[in-house]
């Protein structure tokens, strides 16, 4: 009786994967080879940039393109902004709490956007973003309002307080490395169910795979890694205040990840370290980095359309010829 053939043995991780955690390990030297101020400051807003822009990620690993991650980084950020005002600055608990109170606000939401596809998914996100806004602004007892909360205590590790440039910048990190192993985790285990709602959506849905599961899952799990970047970006300014979490920079997350490449885990990595280094390099012309980063969107769909990564992996392939 002839055997069928043997399914090929699944690595623990694809290669980009490996790279993306090695790239998370590598950020921790950095502080301790430079004293530079501007380094640090450069690095730690691409870290956060990282974050937010995985979250963004995940979405479109379901060809689902969202504009609520500034909402959830506020929810994260003024989660340990309001947990400050009570001396509660323990670094894992308040990680904890970052990641999971938009975890949680996420599975009620989910359930009302998700029934949603395409261009009212895309409005409807865009939506509850503008929506937080108004929360954060009308909500002074709570949030502080438009003079938001000031003077956040530093977090706390070990009983130490992470208050130097360089401790903020090695806390960051590490918040970076917990959710690039999240990102990994999730995609790695349910890589071939977002490639099939990605594919075809209702043809998946027709032969069994319970989409909705998956879709739902997603948006919770980018909904605390949104979080975790809202916690960065509150610890390095020591504030939460409503511009920090302002709609329009759901436009950069998203700008990193199709720029850098939505087919691997390293575009949101590359695009989010090579935008951020760029609009810094750009000084007093920062006010027109949204500008060019939709040229550069538009120049990714036109000639690109596997952005940094893909474009190096065809011209890799190319350059092997035959032997690829």
């Amino acid at each position: 009786m002839a055997r069928l053939p043997l399914a090929p043995r699944q690595r623990l991780l694809a290669w980009d994967e490996a790279t993306a955690i090695a790239v998370a390990v590598v950020c921790f030297i950095i502080p301790l080879l430079t004293k530079s101020v501007l380094v640090y400051s450069v690095l730690n807003h691409a870290l956060i940039g990282v974050i937010a822009a995985q979250s963004v990620w995940i979405m479109l690993r379901m060809n689902l393109l969202t504009f609520a991650t500034p909402a959830f980084m506020a929810l994260g950020g003024y989660t340990v902004a309001i947990a400050g005002r009570y001396e509660i600055t323990d670094a894992f608990l308040m990680t904890a709490a970052a990641f999971l109170v938009p975890a949680l606000v996420a599975v009620p939401l989910g359930a009302l956007v998700l029934r949603l596809r395409g261009t009212y998914f895309v409005l409807v996100t865009f939506v509850l973003s503008q929506i937080m806004q108004l929360l954060l602004f009308q909500t002074p007892d709570l949030t502080g309002g438009s003079n938001g909360i000031a003077g956040i205590p530093a977090v706390t590790l070990f009983g130490t307080e992470m208050i130097s440039h360089r401790q903020v910048l090695l806390f960051a990190c590490g918040i970076a490395l917990i959710a690039t192993l999240i990102a990994v985790a999730l995609t790695r285990y349910f890589r071939q169910h977002f490639a099939a709602i990605e594919e075809n959506e209702i043809l998946s849905e027709s032969l069994g795979l319970v989409v909705w599961r998956y879709k739902a899952l997603g948006f919770v799990v980018a909904a605390g890694l949104a979080g975790l970047a809202g916690y960065s970006l509150v610890n390095m300014l020591l504030t939460a205040h409503p511009s920090s979490f302002d709609s329009a920079i759901a436009v950069d997350f998203i700008a990193y990840t199709i720029i850098g490449g939505r087919e691997s885990i390293l575009g949101p990595i590359i695009g989010s370290v090579a935008l951020v280094y760029a609009t810094h390099a750009f000084g007093t012309q920062g006010q027109y980095a949204q500008g060019l980063y939709g040229v550069l969107i538009l120049v990714v769909i036109l000639v690109a359309r596997g952005g940094i990564v893909g474009t190096a992996r065809l011209l890799w392939r190319r350059m092997r010829g035959p032997r690829a």
